[in-house]
């Protein structure tokens, strides 16, 4: 069978560098190092895998060729979310994260392209030595966007056994069952996980926190806002307190935006927090601490994170080894 038969084109941009790796038998670095003209590959290799990939119909970009005459000394940062009123860019999420990585980045003399998935084909981005995606999308569709790219990719957020890659984020699973050990000393019964858990991060921290709460797992009931925004909190918990026979004494929220709006839906209903609803947000936000309730919350180093992404990209470009990392969490304890 021929490798132009065993291919699986991508129905936008042709296939990815998995798909000329496979048909290559060979690892993807492989084939990012060979398209780049990279030493490190064999002269042999290298005209195997571009042969391959014209016969697949790959598309060659901007940066491959830039790559190949010289690097940039660019970094495109590419936040995954859509800014909203209620969830600005200068939000702890993702502007903790990109302070990191200006830091280390322009210490090692690069400069920062910051962008969005709106416009990732655009020069500045295609001409970039690398990128950093800021969140996965959901189903993971921001990450599968960026590979086509070919160019070298660290990502923020959870690691993914489907889905190859560069992956720094915090542990998400042991954030989620801190949250479940608090619930269990309280006492509470009924208990509702407020998250997307098509994001690969989200799903992680539900997984974390069912899977601490054992037998109990099954008095949980998940809502699934679209958003992750106070409104989206707020209306999806005034959705649920609208239906008959609703009983829980405790919300686990995937953000802190998410709890907030949540607990003002819960006292417009009339009900206590934390007297007859316990609350518990994600990522311990300075808005959490000033919050009223002060909001119990999982911190997320953020800024070591964005410290963290940086250097993996960098060891990318510089064709070193480089693996996933997972950094700590800390159930911060407040008033909800």
């Amino acid at each position: 069978m021929s490798a132009k038969k065993r291919s699986t084109p991508h129905p936008e941009s042709g296939v990815t560098m998995e798909h000329l790796a496979a048909i290559a038998g060979v690892s993807t670095i492989t084939v990012s190092r060979a398209l780049r003209n990279s030493p490190l590959v064999t002269v042999e290799t290298r005209e195997k895998i571009r042969k391959i990939a014209e016969e697949q119909g790959y598309r060659f970009n901007v940066s491959a060729r830039n790559l190949r005459l010289g690097r940039s000394h660019s970094v495109a940062v590419v936040v995954e979310m859509t800014p909203a009123n209620d969830r600005p860019m200068s939000d702890p999420y993702p502007l903790e994260l990109l302070g990191g990585i200006t830091q280390e980045l322009t210490t090692a003399g690069y400069s920062v392209v910051l962008t969005s998935m709106q416009l990732i084909d655009t020069p500045p981005v295609q001409g970039a030595d690398g990128m950093i995606l800021l969140g996965q999308g959901s189903h993971g569709e921001a990450v599968h966007r960026l590979q086509r790219s070919g160019l070298p990719l660290v990502i923020w957020g959870a690691p993914d056994a489907n889905q190859p890659g560069i992956v720094v984020g915090s542990d998400n699973r042991k954030g989620g069952a801190s949250v479940a050990e608090r619930f269990i000393q309280q006492g509470r019964r009924k208990l509702l996980f407020i998250g997307d858990i098509d994001h690969a991060e989200v799903q992680e921290r539900c997984a974390g926190f069912m899977e601490a709460l054992g037998d109990q797992q099954h008095a949980v009931t998940i809502l699934r806002p679209k958003a992750f925004t106070f409104e989206a909190g707020f209306d999806c918990m005034s959705t649920y307190l609208d239906k008959k026979d609703k009983t829980f004494d405790a919300v686990f929220a995937a953000s802190d935006l998410l709890a907030m709006g949540a607990i003002r839906a819960i006292t417009e209903a009339d009900m206590t927090v934390p007297g007859q609803v316990s609350v518990i947000g994600y990522d311990d936000t300075p808005g959490a601490a000033s919050f009223i309730p002060a909001l119990t919350s999982v911190h997320q180093y953020l800024r070591d994170g964005g410290i963290l992404l940086a250097k993996k990209i960098l060891g990318l470009i510089n064709e070193e080894a480089v693996e996933s990392e997972v950094l700590q969490t800390m159930l911060v304890v407040r008033q909800t």
